[in-house]
This record gives C-alpha cells, sequence and structure tokens, in this order.
C-alpha cells in the first residue's frame, strides 16, 4: 500500500526518531512503512495521522489511485 508518511513528516519537520517516539515503534518500523515494506496496523494508522495532523485516508492510497 502506497503512503504519504515522509511527505507529510517532512513537511512538520518531524524525523523518523522524532515520529517512532511519538507513536512508541522503532525507527525502523517508521522507515520501513514509509518505504512500502510493512502496512501498520489500524491502531499505529490512526495514531500516525493524528500526530501528522491529517485524515488517516489522506495517509495511505490504493493502488489503484497511484499513477
Amino acid at each position: 500500500m502506497q503512503n504519504r508518511i515522509k511527505e507529510c513528516r517532512e513537511k512538520k519537520g518531524i524525523s523518523q526518531g522524532d515520529l517512532a517516539d511519538l507513536c512508541h515503534v522503532s525507527r525502523q518500523t517508521i522507515n520501513a512503512i514509509e518505504n512500502n515494506k510493512y502496512d501498520p496496523s489500524l491502531k499505529l494508522a490512526f495514531n500516525l495521522a493524528k500526530i501528522l495532523e491529517v485524515r488517516v485516508d489522506c495517509l495511505f492510497l490504493n493502488e489503484e489511485d497511484v499513477s
């Protein structure tokens, strides 16, 4: 599943490590999510959206929506 987490994180000036700390996960988890190697749990997805101040459906894109 494609996502816009890196884009949103960088726009807010938050490092992967800081985002990981705020979400109570490892920096490696954030890196894997950003690189589409790991799909977060629903709970983590909502937590990411809250921290990044976007709707969860704005963070994740369906494969059909990616051009």
